[in-house]
């Protein structure tokens, strides 16, 4: 895995988002964001995402790709009761086990579901692991994550998602916080490209991501400096406005 300028462990992360309704364009995926953000509190970079359609050989290809590549693996989608929710039997195969009925997760979802209609053979499908495999909490619903190795499957539904997230907090091994600031100004990017690039050199382990726009009429961007040092984020952001102003820019700390 990659060390930063600090040669300081950097742990990262990929997520697979599973179903042919966010490829189509039907669903508009909420999940990437709530990981991103809830990763880099937990100090681990996301580094990667791919959208798979619900089809047995993308997910095998894709799971067993960014496991190895990564220190940590989500996939979202396809843990559901129908017939297409096949997540389960692809990552199984992908991890060369058989898939089994979890005993505990057969026990809580008979629970749930013992005043809301009965566990159907359809419900019980989401008791479904691979031979192995340890369960990550719900509480919004009977149906649990699933966790096997580096590898963490989760819902679809973004606030059950959440929830699992919230489950997880604190559990997995991660380097120190990304940590951001941002400045916006009235500026074409490339008026400024200079100025970014010798901002960030000066300042190791920081990085300035440009973000344009046009509003009122007028071209602007937001300039993000992110690192893992507080004094250094400081630093940098403190000599980007300085950096700004001397040019002629009035510098918005905070953004526009």
């Amino acid at each position: 895995m990659p060390a930063d300028m600090n040669n300081k462990r950097i742990y990262t992360a990929a997520i697979v988002i599973i179903g042919d309704e966010i490829l189509s364009g039907r669903t508009q995926d909420k999940n990437i964001s709530q990981i991103a953000l809830w990763l880099n509190i937990q100090g681990i970079r996301l580094h990667e995402v791919r959208v798979v359609a619900d089809d047995m050989d993308a997910i095998q290809e894709a799971v067993n790709v960014l496991r190895e590549r990564h220190d940590y693996l989500f996939t979202t989608g396809g843990i559901g009761p129908t017939h297409d929710d096949i997540t389960v039997d692809a990552i199984s195969a992908a991890l060369g086990v058989d898939v089994v009925e979890h005993p505990e997760a057969s026990a809580m979802l008979r629970k749930y579901y013992e005043t809301r209609g009965g566990a159907t053979e359809a419900r019980m499908r989401m008791a479904r692991v691979p031979d192995g495999a340890d369960l990550i909490p719900n509480k919004m619903s009977g149906a649990p994550g699933i966790r096997f190795g580096n590898i963490f499957i989760m819902a679809g539904v973004p606030h059950i998602t959440a929830g699992m997230l919230d489950a997880l907090t604190g559990t997995l091994e991660g380097g120190d916080p990304l940590l951001s600031h941002q400045v916006g100004a009235w500026v074409a990017e490339s008026e400024i490209s200079e100025l970014l690039a010798k901002t960030e050199q000066e300042h190791d382990g920081c990085q300035i991501g440009s973000y344009p726009f046009f509003r009122e009429g007028k071209v602007g961007a937001n300039f993000v400096v992110r690192t893992t040092d507080a004094h250094a984020l400081n630093a940098c952001s403190a000599a980007l406005v300085a950096g700004l102003e001397k040019a002629g820019y009035q510098a918005f700390d905070g953004g526009i």
